[in-house]
């Protein structure tokens, strides 16, 4: 009696035989390891606190006619966030804005013209709130020189009611977009040479000659791929955790959404991988085309600086590419305690990628 091919149990054993390959790659352990461990590192050691950039917003009602105001806006140093005032409270609360100040215009018989509160937020560093205060101070204390020399009464400084909220660290921001783009390299990098020295070792030869079906040699390959991913996501997030206090608003459930982001954005960035290892003709081809693909990622998708720092023209582009996408719903789950299912946009853009991805990979893969 013969017995039926097991072929899921075939693809386990590509998976094992493949991760085993990957550990013993020291190509894969240093770009998937340790280069994204080695940002967080110096970004955590660096940029635990905060940002030495004061990001304030006025409240609409201030009064925007007075030189004051002006002033205020045009100083160095500080960068001047436009939105409605709920939006602006929101970003207050959550650290990405030093202050919220509001200009009021005082009567006739006040002592001052013009008073400025100051609004913070227990999510801002204190040291940036300090030295915005001093900005401000010495933006008032220029005012009243020059115009009442002999008594200065131009404006004054007066403290708001602090609102709380979490403490916004650098290490909040760098974290995911380094893990986003640890992924995107494992899925083009990784895929595109472990399919090409496939192909030239005469492995995938040899598979045809077994009875097992061809998607499960590629499933099995991916899923190896995905499960070393998944281990480097699980210690990037732990260290940063546990090391550099990573923000993981709802525990656990957040570091499982988290990795489940990164199973997502794997399988859409493998698809490139497969694009890649079709259209290169032999090892040398393949990082001109995977950098086409990954550079301008790392460097336009939010993953050092956030996207309102490029100019205007920018950041439309900015704002189509994947891993812009993957970035922003990690950022989102860890920090903003947003679920999975509250990223819908995000998804989205990360589904159409993924669809036009592997829609091409299956025209250009080759297994010969």
């Amino acid at each position: 009696m013969s017995v039926r091919y097991n072929h899921v149990k075939a693809m386990f054993a590509i998976t094992w035989a493949s991760l085993k390959a990957i550990f013993r790659s020291p190509s894969a352990i240093v770009f998937s390891f340790m280069f994204p461990l080695i940002f967080i590192l110096v970004f955590g050691f660096i940029g635990g606190g905060g940002k030495m950039t004061f990001k304030v917003g006025f409240n609409p009602s201030s009064d925007t006619t007075s030189m004051l105001y002006s002033i205020l806006k045009d100083s160095v140093g500080l960068t001047v966030v436009k939105k409605p005032l709920a939006e602006l409270e929101s970003d207050l609360e959550r650290g990405r804005i030093t202050a919220i100040l509001t200009i009021v215009h005082n009567s006739e018989n006040a002592l001052t013209e013009y008073t400025v509160n100051m609004k913070t937020s227990g999510a801002v560093n204190v040291q940036n709130s300090n030295m915005l205060r001093s900005i401000i101070n010495t933006v008032i204390h220029r005012f009243n020189m020059m115009l009442y020399p002999e008594n200065p009464s131009f404006a004054n400084l007066q403290e708001a009611d602090v609102v709380p909220g979490r403490v916004y660290r650098t290490i909040d921001f760098i974290l995911p977009g380094q893990l986003g783009f640890s992924l995107l390299s494992a899925g083009v990098f990784g895929v595109a040479f472990i399919f090409m020295n496939l192909r030239q070792q005469l492995v995938l030869k040899r598979f045809f000659a077994t009875p097992i079906n061809r998607a499960y040699i590629v499933f099995g390959e991916a899923l190896s791929r995905m499960i070393f991913q998944l281990i480097t996501a699980v210690v990037i997030l732990t260290l940063g955790h546990f090391v550099f206090q990573f923000t993981l608003v709802n525990g656990w459930i957040t570091f499982v959404e988290l990795l489940v982001l990164s199973t997502i954005g794997l399988i859409v960035f493998m698809g490139f991988g497969f694009i890649v290892s079709g259209l290169a003709k032999n090892e040398t081809a393949i990082p001109p085309f995977s950098n086409l693909i990954t550079l301008p990622q790392f460097l336009l998708a939010g993953t050092f600086f956030p996207i309102e720092n490029f100019p205007p023209w920018l950041q439309p582009i900015c704002n189509v590419l994947p891993l812009t996408h993957l970035n922003e719903a990690m950022r989102n789950v860890a920090f903003e305690g947003a679920h999975i299912y509250e990223c819908g946009s995000q998804l989205g853009v990360l589904a159409l990628w993924g669809i036009g991805a592997y829609a091409l990979a299956i025209r250009v893969f080759k297994w010969e």
